[in-house]
């Protein structure tokens, strides 16, 4: 005899929840989903009436997702929000273009405005051509830190008051592992955090409001929903560090299912003892962008490509961040090691 839903007591059971293990229908699942994206929102004071908020839209399931949740609980709670949809154009041929277009579509369906800012009009380098100069190993490190600082810039363009991403459960935990293997203390302090304030000029303030939504979840909601989003990988991303993360987080979760929120909670309630001397937050003498050190990742990082020195923004090399910013040429020795090698 099928399952009745553990809600309603009425209608059949359609799924089992990963999060909970209650085994619920359609309607009871979407409730309780929405009403605890509410709860995480109004716990954390994420917004206030009257801001304007852009949503990062990549076209994936958890940005696709999170708009039309965000749009329906502005509605359905009158939050007093303005909401936008911000998208980042890397440049990846087969990938970003076809994934922009569910964005278009997303744009159309929930009647939000959208903008698109890209790789090649702020860099002037799209991510194809950064991986024919860098290849496959370090090029998710290249996207990450560009993608970043053109969120914020598209957010700047639109004069927006925050930034809402996509990132979920699954994803804090894989970050909170990474920074864990990495021995990252100042990334892991700040990684497990719902909302981070202004840190600096042409800095939005971001938040997470799925921080606490199982990907599987997530999933089964796009799913019964019907939402229109794009599920291709990324075709550069088979060696980034996050996927091994990930396939270690999801043997854990196999084992004990709890584990997700557990990693989640351990990363919150982490203390780092007195004494440890941590980065001071600075700004971009280059830019202005937030930087620990002389220069921004970003420049470094753009700098190491229009020098045909790739390797200049992988690894320790502030020591020569004094000598980029006085455009002083580097040594033979120290060229050779950041000359891109064969791949």
């Amino acid at each position: 005899m099928p399952a009745q839903c553990s809600s309603c007591t009425e209608k059949r059971a359609v799924l089992k929840r990963p999060k909970t293990g209650h085994s619920l229908c359609k309607e009871c699942f979407f409730w309780a989903f929405e009403e605890e994206v509410h709860q995480t929102i109004v716990a954390a004071e994420l917004f206030k009436s009257g801001e304007s908020v852009g949503i990062a839209a990549s076209g994936g399931k958890d940005s696709t997702v999170l708009a039309h949740v965000m749009k329906l609980l502005n509605e359905r709670y009158n939050y007093g929000l303005e909401l936008m949809l911000i998208s980042v154009d890397e440049g990846i041929t087969g990938y970003r273009d076809d994934s922009l277009e569910t964005v278009k579509r997303n744009q159309q369906q929930y009647e939000l405005p959208l903008k698109i800012v890209s790789y090649e009009e702020l860099y002037g380098w799209t991510m194809d051509a950064i991986v024919k100069q860098v290849g496959l190993k370090n090029n998710c490190t290249f996207c990450g830190v560009f993608r970043r600082q053109a969120l914020d810039r598209g957010a700047v363009m639109l004069k927006v008051d925050k930034i809402c991403t996509g990132h979920n459960a699954d994803d804090v935990a894989e970050t909170v592992l990474m920074n864990v293997l990495r021995g990252d203390i100042a990334r892991l302090r700040r990684c497990t955090a719902i909302s981070t304030s202004s840190e600096g000029e042409g800095v939005v303030p971001r938040c997470k409001p799925l921080k606490y939504a199982y990907e599987k979840e997530i999933v089964l909601y796009a799913y019964f929903k019907k939402l229109d989003y794009f599920s291709t990988e990324c075709i550069y991303s088979p060696n980034a560090y996050r996927g091994y993360a990930r396939t270690f987080l999801k043997d854990l979760e196999s084992i004990r299912p709890s584990t997700i929120i557990d990693i989640i909670h351990s990363g919150e309630n982490l203390s780092v003892r007195e004494g440890v001397k941590m980065p001071v937050q600075g700004t971009c003498s280059r830019c202005g962008y937030i930087s620990s050190q002389a220069l921004c990742k970003s420049c470094v990082l753009l700098e190491g490509l229009n020098r045909g020195l790739p390797k200049l923004g992988i690894g320790k090399h502030h020591r020569l961040h004094d000598k980029i910013l006085s455009q002083q040429p580097l040594t033979d020795k120290e060229e050779r090691k950041l000359k891109p090698v064969d791949f």
